[in-house]
């Protein structure tokens, strides 16, 4: 702190030139102005006067030889009758007899609430002399004689213009700002600070509050994703809407590699832990969980920035290679108190287009053109055509009867969610104060899912004099269940002509075994036993913020903040359930088993900054430097219980013993940084950014601890060169280039050490014994990614056309991979820096005001990102997991295991030139129509009838050529629309239903596609895209290009439709505001590949009615 208050000393002293500053000039019978504007210039300060003044004033004959200024003023001026005053760091020039003239005033939105940083500027002809507010929204600015105008310009409002002459002097004045929806990406917040969107050379897109509702009101990642084409959630075709199921989120492309796919435990639930795709996420200035914000109320939040390139995110060092997201929330407004209240009410339903399941009558009419009930009399174990009989007869009297169960529709429902949102907020102008409550219903559409959310906060803003204080208390409570009915696929597979019930109205513990033996397991029964996934957290938080407005210029600010958690999870099986391993029979009677997870964190975050903002003639200037440590601790306990008595008591103190010792997990890690941003630009044409920061960061090996990441970039604003300026189209047009290094941290704590197991079962006369499990790494150190991007901002005629537009090139080097190593050491892989990924991709965003009168305003929107991804270095440890993907095929071509349906499944293979989203198969030239089998070409080009996992290569990408979104903006009066679609164009998807549901179809035990049938080959001479049909001995086709499509996909993403209520009518009724609305969400989709979505967790669409009120 004392080098900073050092620092912050040196640059207030070099602000305005010293006394001392000499000059040197020689003029002959010249106006004062121009002996004036010569002394500015050589001088470089700020000079303001009014050249009314000097009217009748003689010629000047002056001559000085390295003078200070201030004595040459005084020797020149006096003797006319005239003399300056500095004000603010201007030099104010007057009359002998004239007092200094100063305008004091504030600055407020039309809530109240204070603007800082609001440029003030006098106009005319020294119209470069001006000030800004400071962080109360406060100014003085000193006045040249006569009536001058004043106009202030803020980021999203309206610019406003003042004429001294009608202002009584003696007074502090308030000036209050209207919200211009044109100027709202005005100002770029970083989290450390605000910087001028025309200054600014770094990639961002901000999105307001209004703009993130109108999309939905509840999914706040889902509406992000709208407004920026690179910000992407990956697509899970598993967990479909599941409540419970945080999305994955990448920015421009994905540049880790993370857990494999055959490492995964499972691939059903989101792996945000060590997720090496995902940015961080700012709120107010700390740090928070990407959960966080999934279970944020959005009508807490203002307004959202995405920072992409090293520009707009180095100043966050080792945490910024995937971007930075930054959340701003709402702050408390001066004055009476104000209520605002929002209802949402939202209609979810299930979403079954993709599924294409026959009933009852069209599966048994495709049982029989199979030929399933005509006896093979060249099989001997084939069954007698009598028995075949009677079995087709038992089938088509269950179906003659009315049995159709639509298994699909078994386990789920049509939900009623609810949201209720309060908040609170006045207060004096010193002293504020805000209240919020939040409460969120979140049923899911699959039987006994949920998601339900409850949160409340605490806002109080104090300010004495210069110093302010700030502080948030928030709580947010989660309680959630995962749905007792199991995968979702358990039912697409049941057959439709099965009775599920028996005469009684009781769920068959199985199905009827059609094929002799058992029947198959019934799900529904299942979902009627005790069995449970449950759980519950709960979050505590406390930010602290305060600042010091040493002067108009410098700002000094601290942060801190607290944050405590806790969860904890049961996971429960009922003992009569079939998931029990071993089942409950009659040699095992103890079933039934319990897991129980509590986890613990403790989190502080702390920030010192002291900030510099002036302007000096055409320089302004933006100057941070600052400090940043933050520290995390956690533990965790897990624990499994056995043998239960019943469904109904679960819980431990039934148990009839832990199967195993109890699990514990600690860890700890810390962070401190040093940074320093510095934004500059010259007559608001020539710009400038350039961020430095040094990470040190105690997960990392102990010789790589500390690294430095920095970041610099250049800019011109062309429409402000004069030549420009005559072009009356051109309203913008800058071009912009950054180039700059960051990092990341995808692995958890201790992997870079040595790690010990105690050996808890061998106890010696010096106590328990321990061992080596993991072996470290000190020269573990971070994943660097190094970024470029090049840009070009354009507005043409009066906001009619808005263009930006980004070409980025992002390089990741030192990825973090297992390095493996010889059996004999006693380990197989250790971690280390190995590996390159490569981004590139270019985005462009096109808006356009087509209509703007009192009545009528319409703008549409088009956005396009176009990314690459290819891997351009891997390890040995990743050339042996390929192999092991190899390997797990080894068996695919067994008797006893060729009909399995697991070796359907493609896995990603690393490889040099490769993508982090290929897909993988041996190269298909189709099915053979002589023979009707598939042909397969090898990597060296021979073709051949057999099936080899050595010769999988890339056979597609999932990764779209070109992605984003459109849309439509509408108002007429008093009613509002808007519209979103989004697209994918060019890319690839290996369609498992093709293959599981229509080419390997177990037509005798499973329900299948209505494709079944279609395009198979029967004779000699057949053309088709299937091989034949097989109805007894099933081999599985194992991956390849045949099932590879292109994918191509539109949707209707969000509808809203809104009405505000009459202002009149509205005020009668005591209300500040009345705004309803009506929305719906993933109204429409059509994809060029047919395929199931939603394999564990359908996927749903939703319809939804809200009310906003204040008062």
């Amino acid at each position: 702190m004392l080098c900073l208050f050092a620092l912050s000393m040196v640059l207030s002293a070099w602000a305005l030139p010293p006394d001392e500053k000499k000059v040197t000039l020689d003029l002959k019978d010249v106006p004062m102005e121009t002996f004036l504007n010569t002394v500015k210039q050589k001088a470089g300060i700020n000079m303001l006067y009014n050249s009314q003044m000097f009217k009748g004033v003689e010629p000047v004959t002056v001559k000085a030889t390295n003078e200070p200024w201030k004595e040459l003023l005084d020797r020149v001026l006096s003797p006319k009758g005239f003399t300056y005053a500095t004000k603010d760091g201007i030099v104010v020039i007057k009359k002998k007899d004239q007092k200094t003239r100063t305008l004091e005033g504030k600055v407020v939105d039309e809530q109240g609430g204070e603007l800082p940083g609001v440029t003030v500027l006098i106009l005319g002809k020294e119209r470069n002399i001006g000030t800004m507010t400071d962080a109360d929204g406060a100014f003085s600015l000193g006045l040249p004689e006569g009536d001058v105008t004043i106009r202030l310009s803020f980021v999203g409002m309206q610019t406003l213009e003042i004429h001294t002459g009608k202002l009584n002097l003696d007074k502090v004045h308030t000036f209050k700002l209207k919200p211009d929806s044109k100027q709202l990406e005005e100002v770029v917040v970083t989290g450390y600070a605000k910087i001028s969107k025309n200054s600014f050379t770094g990639t961002s897109v901000t999105v307001s509050a209004d703009q993130l509702m109108s999309v939905s009101k509840t999914n706040v990642l889902g509406a992000l994703q709208v407004f920026d084409p690179s910000f992407r959630i990956a697509e899970n075709n598993l967990a479909g809407s599941n409540p419970n199921n945080v999305p994955e989120l990448y920015i421009r492309g994905r540049s880790g590699i993370g857990t494999t796919e055959l490492d995964a435990e499972s691939l059903s639930k989101t792996s945000l832990k060590n997720n090496p795709n995902l940015p961080t996420f700012i709120m107010d200035g700390f740090e928070i969980s990407v959960q966080k914000l999934y279970d944020m109320d959005p009508s807490r939040i203002e307004s959202i920035t995405i920072l992409k390139d090293a520009a707009a995110t180095a100043m966050y060092g080792s945490r910024a290679a995937n971007g930075v997201v930054i959340i701003t929330t709402v702050t408390p407004k001066q004055g009476k108190i104000n209520v605002d209240y929002n209802f949402t009410g939202t209609l979810e339903y299930p979403d079954l287009t993709d599924y294409n399941m026959m009933n009852a009558r069209e599966k048994l009419q495709t049982e029989v053109a199979a030929g399933l009930f005509q006896q093979d009399y060249t099989d001997p174990n084939s069954s007698s055509q009598s028995d075949l009989d009677v079995l087709y007869n038992k089938k088509l009297n269950n179906v003659v009867r009315g049995v159709d169960t639509y298994w699909l529709s078994k386990p789920l429902r049509t939900v009623f969610n609810h949201k209720h949102s309060l908040y609170l907020d006045g207060g004096t102008d010193d002293l504020r104060w805000g209240a919020d409550f939040s409460y969120n219903t979140g049923e899911g559409v699959m039987k006994g899912s949920y998601r339900d959310r409850m949160s409340a906060g605490l806002s109080l803003s104090y300010r004495l004099g210069s110093f302010q204080v700030r502080n948030y208390f928030s709580y947010t409570y989660t309680k959630s269940q995962e749905s007792p009915y199991g995968s979702f696929s358990d039912y697409t597979a049941k057959l439709p002509y099965d009775v599920y019930k028996d005469e009684d109205g009781n769920y068959l513990k199985e199905t009827y075994a059609w094929n002799g033996g058992s029947g198959s397991e019934n799900p529904l029964y299942e979902a009627t036993l005790g069995s449970y996934d449950r759980s519950k957290s709960w979050e505590m938080i406390n930010n602290t913020e305060v600042l010091w407005n040493i002067n108009h210029y410098w700002l000094l600010k601290g942060q801190f903040s607290v944050t405590k958690s806790n969860s904890e999870s049961n996971t429960f099986l009922d003992p009569r359930s079939k998931k029990n391993d071993p089942v409950m029979n009659m040699t095992n009677v103890v079933s039934g088993q319990l897991d129980v997870i509590n986890s613990n964190s403790l989190g502080w975050d702390a920030t010192a900054t002291i900030s510099y903002n002036q302007s000096l003639g055409k320089n302004n200037l933006n100057f941070l430097a600052g400090i940043n440590a933050t520290s995390s601790t956690g533990t965790g306990f897990g624990i499994r219980y056995k043998g239960f008595p019943s469904g109904s008591l679960s819980s431990p103190g039934y148990a009839q013993k832990v199967s195993e010792n109890p699990s514990n997990s600690d860890s700890k890690s810390r962070l401190f940084g040093v940074l320093s941003t510095f934004n500059y630009s010259y007559d608001n044409i020539y710009l400038a950014d350039v961020s430095v920061r040094f990470d040190g960061n105690s997960e990392f090996g102990s010789d790589q601890r500390f690294a430095p990441f920095f970041s610099g970039g250049v800019g011109l604003n062309l429409h402000n060169y004069e030549a420009m300026k005559q072009l009356e189209w051109m309203d913008r047009l800058k071009i912009r280039a950054t180039y700059g290094m960051t990092g990341k941290v995808d692995f958890s704590p201790y992997e870079a050490q040595t790690i010990y197991e105690i050996q808890t079962n061998n106890w010696y006369k010096t106590g328990i014994g321990s061992g080596i499990i993991a072996l470290g790494n000190s020269n573990l150190g971070w994943e660097k990614t190094h970024n470029f991007d090049f840009g070009v901002d354009m507005d043409l005629l009066k906001g009619l056309v808005q263009m930006n537009f980004s070409y980025y090139r992002k390089k990741t080097v030192d990825l973090v991979n297992n390095v493996t190593l010889p059996s004999s050491t006693g380990f197989t892989t250790y971690k280390d820096n190995i590996g390159e990924v490569m981004n590139k991709g270019l985005e462009i965003q096109l808006r356009s005001t087509l209509l703007n009168t009192k009545d009528w305003y319409v703008a549409a929107f088009v956005n396009m990102a176009h990314n690459k991804n290819e891997i351009t270095k891997i390890s040995d440890s990743l050339k042996e997991y390929n192999k092991r993907v190899q390997d797990k095929y080894a068996k695919s071509g067994d008797v006893l295991e060729k009909s399995k349906e697991e070796y359907s499944q493609t896995y990603l293979q690393y490889v040099e030139g490769g993508s982090l989203t290929s897909i993988f198969g041996v190269k298909s030239l189709g099915v053979n129509p002589a023979d009707g089998r598939e042909i397969y070409q090898r990597p060296d080009g021979t073709i051949t009838y057999d099936w080899n996992a050595a010769d999988q290569v890339v056979v597609g990408n999932e990764e779209p050529k070109i992605q984003g979104t459109f849309g439509l903006n509408l108002r007429w009066k008093s009613f509002t629309l808007y519209s979103t679609f989004m697209y994918e164009y060019g890319g690839q998807r290996y369609n498992n239903t093709l293959v599981n549901k229509v080419e390997n179809a177990r037509i005798q035990s499973n329900n299948v596609d209505r494709r079944v049938l279609t395009g198979r080959w029967q004779n000699v001479g057949d053309r088709t895209p299937y091989s034949i049909l097989q109805t007894k001995s099933i081999t599985t086709t194992r991956p390849t290009s045949r099932f590879v499509q292109d994918y191509n996909v539109l949707s209707f993403n969000s509808l809203t439709l809104g009405y505000d209520c009459n202002a009149d009518w509205v005020k009668k009724a005591h209300l500040g505001l009345l705004r309803i609305e009506l929305s719906a969400n993933d109204l429409f989709r059509a994809s060029t590949v047919r395929a199931e979505r939603g394999l564990d967790y359908p996927y749903s669409r939703s319809f939804a009615a809200s009310v906003k009120m204040s008062f």
